[in-house]
């Protein structure tokens, strides 16, 4: 059989031929249909007019939001709306200090929001409306402003949303108004609605196009003649635009819904203007559709076969590989030249990773191992010395009995230290190996301490790291045994069960003077062993032996009672040991 030239079968060429037979006569027919396309032009229309909307749409929210925040800081930390909030009588002087005083904040701060009209503030219990009106405003203004203030607040502020902008129709006019209320006092900001006119009337729209606002409900505050006379509806949806009206009166209708304010800002241009020069369009419309479908199903047939197909191939065994089969491989199918170099060399990678993933791996676990029996093996050559130097000086003084149950008691402790590799142990080999320990330092130190280890028969098939409830315990004889004053060091086991989980806990107490502060600091640092002498070296043993047993799953905690001494904590997850 005869092989392709690697140049024809390569995914560059397959591409580059697949786009020349495809999208040139595709392209053609798009280029003679955008001159004639009646939604390209309208899309561009609506698009146009819809960015422009949007951007004042922003401006706009952004205004009545930093109006928003100023009201509701005003509210919270100024002071004197507190006073407002009881009646006069309480404290005539103080309301009335009050009051002025927030008429002069809002007199200078009008100034810094030029889109409102004015800031009002209104004491429910008095009935008392404080309100600042820009310069501009003629007096008459301002008490027909004032009027519509008070009849808005007493129909809508228990009812309201406090945290949009409303709408409010007036006698003569449409206003703008935000309350917010902190107790008995309202404190809101106030424009008429042509304010936001302003730059909506700067928007070219054609000769009979409008742009206005509208309520929520899609009702419009002005051009309602316009509106009415076309049979113009105002509904439109937020990602495009709506057609609407009766013949050769139709519009195209695109808006923006202010997100601080129930109220909307809607643009609706004249249908004919848009498309007074495509008259052939819909001639051709069907040709242009059927050829453009017929274009795309082979289109897509191509490029799944050429891509599509190869890439899901990919792609199922790289999930595989994912969820944790490493057997999977990619079958050698013809295909382009550069999937072939791709599969081969995927599966050889693949091959190589596993491998190494499992060298590294065996590598780490041994690692581990020896770490954790290098761990367990430490002995404190201190403790073996003068347990045999104790014996020496009992020999000396011909007392056989102590002898016997030291030699005794040191060979169960040895016989614990060396009888396995094993990384847990039974608690009760665990806490008779601990008593052990206290009773040979008992032999050491008479009459200096005593000791108590609860044996829980429930938790004593339960298995811990061996040593590390005696480590804890020779930590306490190193630090709070002393000549001086006799203590008790106990050993309390219990289970605690949270949230599904069963936790073995263990104490260690004793009843001396307690871990130092310093001391304690540096136990929750977690830090590495304090020096070459060995001071702590017990603690970070224990530590590192739970980290690499139960990762981050067991806990070690230090901490002092009232009047109790210190106190170890050791919480690990409960593991019965194999009958």
């Amino acid at each position: 059989m005869r092989r392709i030239k690697p140049a024809v079968n390569s995914l560059r060429f397959k591409f580059f031929a697949a786009v020349l037979v495809i999208f040139i006569p595709l392209i053609t027919v798009l280029i003679v249909n955008n001159y004639y396309s009646v939604d390209v032009v309208r899309n561009q229309v609506a698009q146009s007019n819809k960015n422009m909307l949007s951007l004042y749409k922003d401006q706009i929210d952004r205004n009545l939001e930093e109006v928003d925040k100023y009201l509701a800081n005003t509210l919270e930390s100024d002071l004197n709306v507190l006073d407002l909030e009881f009646p006069r009588e309480r404290d005539e002087d103080r309301y009335n200090i009050a009051k002025i005083s927030l008429f002069n904040m809002m007199r200078d701060d009008l100034g810094y929001y030029p889109i409102l009209d004015s800031f009002f503030v209104y004491s429910e219990p008095n009935r008392d409306l404080i309100a600042m009106h820009s310069a501009k405003v003629t007096f008459e203004s301002r008490e027909a402003e004032r009027k519509e203030m008070l009849e808005m607040i007493e129909r809508n502020a228990r009812t309201i949303e406090y945290g949009r902008w409303h709408l409010w129709e007036g006698e003569s006019d449409y206003y703008l108004f935000h309350l917010r209320k902190s107790g008995n006092v309202y404190m809101g900001a106030w424009m008429s609605s042509d304010k936001l006119m302003v730059p909506l009337n700067l928007i070219d729209l054609g000769e009979s196009g409008v742009a206005l606002i509208t309520t929520d409900d899609d009702e419009p505050i002005s051009h309602a003649e316009l509106i009415r006379d076309k049979a113009i509806d105002l509904a439109f949806p937020e990602e495009s635009y709506a057609v609407t009206g009766v013949g050769k009166d139709r519009y195209i209708v695109m808006g923006e819904p202010s997100t601080q304010g129930k109220f909307n800002l809607v643009a609706a241009v004249p249908d004919s203007t848009i498309l007074q020069n495509l008259p052939y369009l819909q001639r051709i419309s069907s040709v242009i559709s059927m050829s453009a479908l017929l274009f795309l199903v082979l289109f897509i047939f191509m490029m799944r076969s050429v891509f599509l197909n190869p890439v899901k191939r990919i792609v199922v065994a790289m999930r595989k590989l994912r969820d944790g089969n490493w057997d999977s491989r990619l079958e050698q199918t013809p295909t382009s030249t550069e999937f072939e170099i791709v599969n081969e060399t995927f599966n050889r990678m693949i091959a190589e990773i596993h491998d190494l993933k499992i060298n590294v791996y065996e590598e780490k676990l041994n690692h581990q191992r020896a770490e954790l029996r290098h761990l367990q093996l430490q002995i404190n050559p201190h403790f073996f010395l003068n347990s045999l130097n104790i014996i020496y000086n009992l020999a000396t003084v011909r007392d056989f009995a102590l002898i016997q149950e030291m030699t005794k008691c040191l060979v169960s402790y040895f016989r614990f230290m060396f009888r396995s590799n094993s990384y847990f142990v039974a608690l009760r080999d665990e806490l008779a190996h601990t008593a052990n320990y206290l009773r040979i330092q008992q032999l050491r130190f008479p009459d200096t301490f005593q000791y108590q280890v609860e044996r829980p028969d429930d938790l004593l098939d339960t298995e811990v790291p061996p040593l590390i409830v005696q480590t804890m315990v020779e930590n306490t004889i190193k630090y709070a045994v002393n000549m001086d004053e006799r203590i008790l060091i106990a050993v309390e086991v219990c289970k605690e069960e949270t949230e599904g989980d069963s936790r073995l806990v263990i104490h260690i107490k004793d009843t001396g003077p307690g871990f130092p502060e310093e001391v304690l600091q540096r136990l929750a640092s977690e830090g590495e062993p304090v020096n070459e002498h060995g001071e702590q070296i017990g603690i970070w043993n224990a530590r590192r032996r739970l980290r690499l047993l139960y990762e981050d799953r067991a806990d070690i905690d230090f901490y002092n009672e009232n009047e109790s001494g210190a106190v170890v904590r050791i919480s690990v997850p409960i593991k019965k040991t194999e009958p």
